[in-house]
């Protein structure tokens, strides 16, 4: 059992869909007057080796008992991560809590799957371990993602929409006093497909899409995708991808310079279609994730999003490491056996506690 206190200091491990690597954040939180308070105490990045990448990219077509052993394999890997991490840091803390990494997502058949083994981890580290955050939300009914909009709520509500660009955008925001979030469209992992036919990892700064031209063809089938006329709550997936959308950036005539600049249009023109919907005005939206790191986009999207909504880029910390924070903030909040998963969020038929709790052996 973890001891239900006012103050935590929990490490937060998130990997996305974009496969750039393993996030790692010490955090503390503080809980005063009922209001919760954090600060980012250390943190790292850890990007996968290529063959580790190539594996992990690899999962979605692995066998059954392959991926069973991989994802045991992956929960020591990231057990030796937080180990180091401890070790370097001199870290005294409370537990981890690990989003671990997605393979399936497909919540319209019940099926969520994030590899990562939670008792790996707990062993390879000597901490307690909670993780496996979407399984219960799932089986509840509901999309199990996005998670994040729990800690927007409670550690950003002064921001009227909360949007992260990762593999894949998503946005948090009230409406009729309801917290709701949903994925709106690919994102980093459309951008770093194309960029990855020329060898790059991704397009630093957004530097080659902004050197293209629109495709307009290309922009009009993107936005005609049934996904985006789709009613919330709904979340996507990898899998999504690879049926959906590669077909189209695949069979589209056209330089890399281009495909890039069109998709950045693509990305910008579903999140300001996303808060055009809405009723709130002059509003401020908060970016974080790799994507915020894109300029080209950030202008594009400020650009398209004006008279309605100011871009806000925080500090880096916050960019490249919310995620982490958030899913931190998660364990500490299954710690103390409160709602982290909001049914309004993900449709389930009730709000709960997920996570599941390992022990070190």
């Amino acid at each position: 059992m973890i001891p239900i206190k006012n103050q935590y200091t929990v490490i937060g491990l998130m990997s996305g869909t974009s496969l750039d690597g393993l996030d790692i954040a010490c955090c503390y939180f503080e809980k005063k007057n009922n209001l919760w308070t954090y600060a980012i105490l250390n943190k790292d990045s850890i990007d996968y080796k290529a063959s580790f990448k190539e594996k992990l990219q690899s999962t979605i077509t692995m066998t059954p008992t392959a991926l069973l052993a991989f994802h045991n394999q992956y929960g020591s890997w990231l057990g030796v991560q937080v180990k180091k991490f401890i070790t370097t840091h001199h870290l005294q803390v409370d537990f981890i809590a690990s989003h671990g990494h997605t393979v399936f997502h497909q919540p319209e058949i019940g099926l969520t799957y994030q590899i990562g083994s939670g008792q790996h981890l707990a062993n390879t580290c000597s901490q307690k371990v909670i993780c496996d955050f979407r399984t219960n939300d799932v089986a509840l009914g509901g999309q199990g993602a996005p998670l994040v909009p729990i800690g927007d709520q409670l550690l950003f509500s002064h921001y009227n929409f909360c949007l992260n660009l990762g593999g894949i955008s998503n946005i948090s925001f009230v409406t009729n006093g309801k917290r709701i979030a949903y994925d709106i469209s690919p994102a980093n992992m459309a951008l770093n497909y194309i960029c990855n036919t020329i060898g790059k990892i991704y397009d630093k700064g957004g530097e080659i899409a902004r050197t293209g031209t629109l495709n307009t063809a290309l922009l009009n089938t993107l936005n005609g995708l049934a996904y985006y006329t789709l009613p919330y709550p709904k979340s996507l997936g990898y899998e999504w991808f690879i049926k959906t959308m590669i077909p189209i950036i695949d069979t589209t005539q056209d330089s890399v310079e281009n495909l890039l600049h069109t998709v950045v249009h693509h990305i910008a023109d579903q999140i300001t279609n996303t808060i055009k919907k809405t009723t709130i005005k002059n509003a401020s939206l908060l970016v974080t994730g790799g994507g915020a790191k894109n300029k080209f986009l950030i202008e594009i999207l400020q650009q398209k999003l004006e008279g309605y909504a100011t871009v806000i880029v925080p500090s880096e910390d916050l960019i490249d490491f919310k995620e982490a924070l958030i899913f931190a903030f998660m364990g500490v909040l299954r710690a103390r056996n409160e709602t982290n998963c909001l049914r309004s969020v993900t449709g389930a038929n009730k709000n709960s506690s997920s996570g599941v709790i390992f022990e070190p052996s």
